[in-house]
């Protein structure tokens, strides 16, 4: 009777488990989630594909290559797609992505023009993605799917036009934007409105088309209506030429410019003819601290230069997404119930601490979040020269 009760306990131990291993979670996916990242290796603006991608490497070292789901650890890949800094490729490199190498999210495209063709894409496929850089409202609205990191152009614009009127008494404003491009098109019109709202007249509202190389006729237009000020929204490799060619017709005030100034491609570009002018941005590396700062020396060490500000919401938004697909607990191995989780999972999060600020998502998966002024020193160095927090953060 012993030895028969004996077997029956060893039976019963081997079933429980059985039983056990069977209940276990069971890797989604063959173990291994795939994330998408879509970047403007080439073309225009190959500087922030190239930091986007650097933010995109040090964060898979940083997490081994790895996550853990729900108890179950994960091998993490990251696809990159060239978007050649073009709208039709973002929004196939988008498709591929989501077809073909069914990623559960998307962190890109960077820049507006790329980001919002791409959003549709992502948002009728129901396939959550962050944009780092993307500043156009258009990009997240009526998009349920599509999140960003960066502030939007309206409160920049906002930003930009009651420092103008703050810091340097201006009454009178110009203008200088590329038509074709929705940033730097949409910004322009945003700075504008505000102006007016401060009781500024916009004295001179200057446009080109890219690629156009030669702005003498609008910087004319623009010396001779008078303007305290002139904001340029244009991209750092635009805007050397405008400045170099501004100062040789005579112009001696303020410029200001946009996020898109914050590549640490410009001042080898634009070099002392840049110097003394602002513009908006969402981080400065002069006078970082604690979780900033530790990105900015790990960037530094690992690639010989300090991390712009494309860099770090690339940073700030791969975090985003982990800590979402972390929070939704466990995946199914269900492509649609995986990524509406990992879409409800970044709607839900209450407040996120980047190294570009505390932010918190509004309705629209849009962040509420500060800017910085900084001014470009006698070093060639972006210095922070204050910030502007939107009313909604002290709520």
């Amino acid at each position: 009777m012993r030895k028969v009760a004996l077997w029956m306990l060893v039976l019963l131990a081997v079933a429980a488990l059985l039983g056990a291993c069977s209940r276990a979670p069971r890797a989604a996916y063959g173990g291994v989630i795939k994330i998408g990242h879509i970047a403007p290796l080439t073309g225009d603006i190959p500087k922030v594909g190239e930091n986007g991608q650097r933010a995109m490497e040090m964060w898979l070292e940083e997490i081994g290559g790895k996550l853990n789901v729900g108890g179950t650890e994960y091998k993490v890949q990251v696809i990159t797609e060239d978007n050649e800094s073009k709208a039709e490729s973002a929004a196939a490199a988008a498709t591929k992505l989501i077809t073909e190498d069914q990623v559960l999210a998307i962190i890109g495209p960077y820049a507006s023009k790329q980001a919002i063709p791409a959003g549709e894409v992502a948002n009728k496929k129901q396939t959550p993605m962050i944009s780092p850089w993307s500043t156009n409202p258009r990009t997240t609205k009526d998009r349920p799917y599509v999140f960003r990191a960066a502030f939007l152009d309206d409160f920049q614009g906002q930003v930009l036009a009651q420092f103008a009127k703050d810091e340097f008494g201006a009454q009178k404003v110009a203008v200088l934007y590329d038509v074709a491009s929705d940033y730097p098109k949409g910004l322009a019109e945003y700075f504008k409105k505000a102006a007016e709202d401060l009781g500024m007249e916009v004295v001179a509202f200057e446009s080109f088309t890219t690629g156009d190389k030669d702005f003498s006729a609008q910087l004319t237009n623009i010396i001779n209506s008078g303007a305290d000020v002139l904001f340029t929204p244009q991209y750092y490799n635009e805007v050397p030429l405008i400045v170099k060619q501004a100062k040789q017709l005579g112009w001696d005030k303020p410029i200001l410019g946009s996020d898109s100034w914050g590549s640490t491609e410009l001042m080898k570009l634009c070099g002392d003819d840049c110097v003394g002018y602002y513009f908006s941005t969402h981080w400065a590396v002069g006078g970082a601290k604690g979780k900033a700062k530790e990105f900015i020396d790990k960037f530094t060490a690992k690639y010989g230069e300090e991390p712009d500000d494309v860099a770090a919401l690339a940073w700030d938004s791969a975090h985003l997404l982990q800590t979402a697909i972390e929070n939704c607990g466990q995946l199914t191995g269900d492509l649609a119930k995986d990524r509406k989780c990992i879409r409800d999972a970044l709607a839900s999060i209450p407040e996120f601490e980047g190294v570009t600020g505390r932010m918190r998502f509004n309705d629209q998966g849009d962040p509420i979040k500060c800017a910085i002024i900084v001014r470009i020193n006698e070093d060639h160095q972006f210095e922070q020269y204050k910030m502007v927090c939107p009313p909604e953060m002290n709520k």
